[in-house]
């Protein structure tokens, strides 16, 4: 179970409102109108048709209810609850129109979020014993960020930045264009305010000497090989916390770990997620 507290209904509600308009387009749902008389009542069941960790739920439920607000939805899983193939997960019960027409809109989000999250318990129990946790990055679907971030954390890992004014992440092409990691830094720490983290992104060890001299919040090293990465965390000796960025997969972690480093992130968390196979079936007539 998930202590991630739930997002506010200001941030779902647009993107379930969207996702409906998308998906009834401009007729409505013109297969169960045509087929299932208006009186028609069913009981489903959301069943999960494979192992992870569930999430989605509060997004199924408000899709559910905004296509029909006298719907009556039971969730029988905790938002974070590990799931095996097979587990009922939320019965919804009402106008049988209704619960078709807000079927597809529910199942996407809760398999969407649901891959997220079990992919991030994935990694978070490859790190074994070891401090190191595991961050998304802002590799995210456009007008999901909000949402898949929150799958994220709901399957044990950090959010990391959720968009380019939360902290400053002085990267390659920063340091290039400004003239170096020293005028970059420098120029960072002059232009902005003390509640603002500043990260460094570095490639060589090298790199890692100039910015543990100059001084910076946190350290990430970008595509660095294991020896180079433990190396880096004698260097460093908790002067910055490091983060481990770049190729970073389910198989290497474990090593990753190993080096002592205190965040591993990763983009595949978010833009490579395989959708979490989840159904909807009819149950009884209510």
């Amino acid at each position: 179970m998930s202590n991630v507290a739930p997002l506010p209904a200001v941030i779902l509600e647009p993107l379930v409102k969207m996702a409906l308009a998308e998906d009834i387009g401009r007729m409505g749902d013109i297969t169960s109108a045509a087929t299932i008389p208006a009186e028609v009542r069913a009981k489903v069941v959301m069943n999960a048709r494979e192992e992870g960790c569930i999430a989605g739920l509060d997004l199924a439920e408000l899709a559910f209810k905004s296509v029909d607000p006298e719907l009556n939805v039971k969730r029988l899983m905790l938002e974070g609850s590990d799931v095996k193939k097979g587990d009922a997960v939320m019965e919804v019960e009402g106008r049988a129109r209704s619960i078709l027409t807000a079927e597809r809109v529910a199942l996407n989000f809760v398999g969407r979020l649901s891959g997220i999250a079990t992919l991030t318990l994935k990694m978070v129990r490859a790190t074994g014993n070891h401090k190191a946790r595991i961050a998304a990055t802002r590799k995210t679907t456009p007008g999901l960020r909000s949402i898949e971030k929150y799958a994220v954390q709901v399957g044990g890992g950090i959010p990391h930045r959720f968009a380019l004014d939360d902290a400053i992440m002085i990267k390659d092409n920063h340091i290039a264009m400004a003239g170096g990691i020293r005028p970059a830094l420098r120029a960072a720490k002059e232009n902005t305010g003390h509640t603002v983290k500043i990260e460094v992104e570095v490639d060589t060890l090298d790199q890692l000497r100039e910015v543990l001299d100059e001084g910076a919040d946190i350290v990430l090293l970008d595509n660095t090989s294991l020896e180079d990465m433990a190396e880096a965390v004698r260097l460093a000796a908790g002067r910055a916390p490091l983060e481990a960025s770049g190729g970073i997969t389910l198989e290497t972690i474990p090593q990753i770990a190993a080096t002592g480093v205190d965040v591993i992130s990763s983009g595949a968390v978010t833009h490579s997620a395989p959708n979490f196979d989840v159904g909807l079936d009819y149950k009884s007539a209510a």
